[in-house]
């Protein structure tokens, strides 16, 4: 029985050897991006003009808030605001609600209906925790207002 543990706790140890031996065998490793910086701090101390090469690439970046005239969303049940449920001041819908939020921090609600009204008491803060990630880019309103299915 005492065998056993003792052999159990010395594998363990093995393991932990290990783990730590290749622990700092990885942290003496130069990362990839520090030799990008070092080639480039190399070429420009020889007087070219260097260019330094964009990360990530032009084609994976996503468009900056700046880019785009604003963000969009679906919004599907009741909006509860201060205790009360935020209703369409022209038709009277309460649910199924498309929240924008603009370039200068404004949010918007558009009903089904098409109806659209700005509500002072919503923020880009309290969309930017209630929205998800940025799933789909749309070139203009109309096509963003199909794919979310006004």
């Amino acid at each position: 029985m005492f065998r056993r543990r003792a052999r159990a706790d010395r594998e363990f140890r093995e393991a932990q050897r290990e783990a730590l031996a290749l622990l700092w065998m990885l942290a003496r490793e130069p990362l990839p991006f520090d030799a990008v910086q070092a080639e480039a701090s190399g070429s420009a101390g020889a007087g070219s003009d260097a260019v330094v090469p964009d990360f990530p690439p032009a084609g994976l970046r996503a468009p900056s808030r700046q880019d785009v005239e604003g963000m969009m969303m679906r919004w599907t049940r009741p909006l509860v605001l201060d205790g009360e449920v935020q209703v369409c001041p022209t038709c009277g819908l309460y649910r199924d609600w498309i929240v924008f939020c603009m370039r200068d921090d404004l949010v918007w609600l558009r009903c089904r209906a098409g109806h659209q009204v700005q509500e002072p008491r919503l923020d880009a803060a309290w969309y930017n925790r209630n929205s998800g990630p940025v799933g789909h880019w749309h070139p203009t309103f109309e096509d963003g207002l199909r794919y979310l299915g006004h």
